[in-house]
């Protein structure tokens, strides 16, 4: 019986350890997730802040400049107040720029027409009550209280056209709905508010309730106790008027986790107390120093988080034995689990690499040949395994941004204005901003936000120098032109591989890389086809610009 009791306390003492390793990482876990959510929303925050305000500039800067706009406001008179024209004229542009409410002021303060889906919160006569905030930065980020909602307004000035008009408001409602589409973009609780009131949040009530009665006093980035729950808060914007809040939940990301590992703890324990009710007194003696050889076995892969590494075998009973088996089995099939996830993530970039291609029937299969060219050259530099498959989605995934360029734009046959060269010229960093929303797919960003730069310098987003482009973005960049140029576009038939490798050699250190496009020849010629491969030149040109990377009518590659 004793030795029942001390294989049983020995078995429950391994148990415990386990738990409390577990127990420990699933708090630091669910901690550090909290933290980094909050880091990743932060981040897409100030870039959704930055991109609004621009957006808000170019909407005022339309209104400015409308000279359907300005006629009917010169025509405007107070006795007679507002024309049919002008209200058609407000309406038509209310829903042209997608706005909540396009508000016309008198010199006084007062209401003279409104326009927008929020219209009601604006009757006509009615005054205009703007909250005074000294020292705001940002001229769209002043704040005016209505009855039934709080707005962010940006103004023009209409009276050089009509003095009896002062100022025309562009209006945006804050809001639940305005946290809620807040939340759903940044994948966090999010809450906003104005002089110390909460005017819109995601919290439940009791939540929102605590926020409330903190919302004076709350901190930049740290902790507070909400509903008698610790949770992790970061203020997202830097100061004015409006304070937008990220919150998260520690205690239930740490609750899930730990719920988790004693649920699966569970089952070994079960096991392991019914193997010593059955053990016998000499089974028992006979296990005792297997089972601490196990025990160190299983701490040391729960503190290391290895597990790739296998639980040896005793040796010394089928029943030690075949829990051995067990354990390393199942650790085999989380592994066999998580590479069937990889799988069908890659899946998926490949699918929607594919789809991209599709919109154009003269890119179809672009992705998939870039991505291939590319783990060519990159074998041929003799990258490692893990830069292989780095490189390999990236190729897939580089034209990503393509997805927000207008189909006339991406699909039109003849050449491309100024105007839509820079909108093409805008999809490195647009597939980059996607890719930030999907946590794994971090690696790959660089590739496709960095693709299109230049040892001169003259590439873009970013106009890099040199080596400041990392290796793989200057990898997929090479592949990337000799598939544009070896294939048919709708404005010129394709090159031979033989012209498309002669003019990567003369470009060699002005537009592309030139270790990289040596790597690239070498791989190509062991490969291909034996045909007259050009030698590279003599003198490179320093500064010219090839022309299927951009015409001078403003075409460009793939």
């Amino acid at each position: 019986m004793r030795t029942l009791i001390t294989t049983s306390v020995a078995i429950g003492g391994v148990l415990i350890a386990v738990f409390v390793v577990l127990s420990m990482d699933a708090r630091s876990r669910a901690v550090g997730t909290a933290v980094e959510n909050l880091d990743a929303a932060h981040r897409v925050f100030a870039e959704f802040e930055q991109h609004r305000q621009q957006e808000t500039l170019i909407k005022l800067n339309a209104l400015a400049e409308n000279r359907s706009l300005a006629i009917a406001v010169a025509e405007y008179r107070p006795s007679a107040g507002p024309s049919s024209g002008l209200q058609r004229e407000l309406d038509h542009l209310a829903a042209q720029l997608a706005v909540d409410a396009l508000v016309l002021a008198s010199p006084d303060g007062q209401i003279v027409a409104s326009a927008g889906p929020r219209r009601a919160a604006w009757p006509v006569h009615q005054p205009v009550y703007i909250n005074a905030q000294p020292g705001v930065a940002d001229p769209t980020d002043e704040v005016i209280a209505r009855p039934s909602a709080r707005f962010r307004v940006a103004a023009v000035d209409l009276s050089a056209l009509n003095e009896a008009v002062a100022d025309i408001y562009v209006a945006g409602a804050l809001d639940d709905a305005f946290a809620a589409q807040m939340s759903t973009m940044l994948r966090v609780p999010v809450s906003v508010i104005v002089g110390g009131e909460v005017i819109g949040s995601t919290l439940g009530s009791a939540e929102r309730s605590a926020l409330l009665r903190q919302a004076d006093r709350l901190p930049h980035d740290g902790t507070v106790e909400l509903a008698e729950e610790p949770h992790s808060v970061r203020r997202l914007n830097e100061g004015g008027p409006i304070a937008v809040y990220a919150t998260e939940s520690i205690a239930r990301s740490t609750h899930r986790a730990t719920r988790n590992a004693v649920q699966n703890l569970s089952y070994v324990a079960i096991g392991a107390v019914a193997l010593g009710v059955l053990a016998s007194l000499w089974l028992a003696r006979t296990l005792a120093s297997p089972i601490d050889q196990l025990s160190q076995q299983l701490r040391q892969i729960a503190s290391s988080h290895d597990f790739s590494r296998k639980v040896e075998k005793m040796g010394s009973s089928r029943e030690l034995d075949t829990f051995t088996e067990t354990f390393n089995h199942l650790v085999e099939t989380l592994k066999a689990a998580e590479a069937q996830t990889e799988l069908a993530y890659v899946g998926a970039i490949k699918a929607l690499a594919a789809a991209l291609d599709a919109r154009d029937a003269y890119t179809a299969g672009h992705s998939e040949r870039v991505s291939s060219l590319s783990v060519l050259i990159g074998r041929q530099l003799h990258l490692d395994q893990s830069q292989l498959d780095v490189l390999r989605l990236g190729a897939l995934l580089h034209d990503i941004g393509k997805i927000g360029v207008a189909d006339r734009v991406l699909q039109k046959n003849g050449p491309l204005s100024q105007d839509e060269f820079e909108i093409i010229k805008a999809h490195p960093a647009l597939g980059a901003h996607i890719l930030r929303q999907v946590p794994f797919l971090g690696a790959h960003i660089p590739i496709v936000e960095l693709h299109h730069e230049r040892p001169d310098g003259r590439g873009y987003p970013h106009g890099l120098l040199g080596h400041a482009t990392p290796l793989l973005a200057r990898i997929v960049h090479v592949a990337d032109a000799f598939d544009a140029m070896t294939t048919a576009r709708a404005y010129r038939p394709a090159q031979t591989t033989s012209h498309a490798i002669g003019e990567l050699w003369r470009y060699a250190g002005s537009q592309f890389d030139t270790e990289v496009v040596e790597a690239f020849v070498a791989a190509w010629s062991a490969m291909a086809v034996p045909e007259a491969q050009p030698a590279p030149p003599a003198a490179t040109p320093a500064a010219t610009v090839l022309p299927f990377e951009r015409s001078d009518s403003g075409r460009t590659s793939a």
